[in-house]
């Protein structure tokens, strides 16, 4: 009987822990599923992919002449359109996590997580 009752505890407690990291975990990557649009180095707009509500469109222009348009819809966003030779940032498709870039090198677009000086890769620049 009483090893029963210490089973159960001990089931009931690595669930709670359980429970407890889950909320923990998932809680702190909501704050990062924002990205930022930068064209030719500036920052043009960031876009909290937990708070858009509706599909819209982007226009953005490129240095140069060229445009890509970028589209967000809730939790996602992509290059849906572009003018560039290759069109690779369009085949990229769409983006959820917020922790891989879109890259479009000849209108020097990145589309890449908020706060993109800090992290591992920002010591190695």
């Amino acid at each position: 009987m009483i090893k029963t009752r210490v089973w159960i505890a001990a089931i009931a407690a690595a669930a709670a822990i359980c429970i407890a990291l889950t909320v923990f975990l998932f809680a702190g990557r909501r704050g990062g599923r924002a990205v930022e649009i930068v064209s030719d180095g500036k920052v043009v707009m960031t876009v909290y992919l937990d708070r858009v509500t509706e599909e819209k469109s982007y226009d953005i222009p490129a240095p140069g002449g060229g445009h890509n348009v970028v589209t967000v819809r809730p939790g996602e966003i992509c290059v849906s359109e572009a003018d560039c030779p290759d069109k690779t940032c369009v085949r990229m498709g769409w983006l959820s996590d917020g922790n891989a870039p879109i890259v479009c090198l000849p209108h020097r677009l990145v589309i890449r997580p908020a706060g993109g000086g800090s992290g591992a890769d920002a010591e190695a620049r």
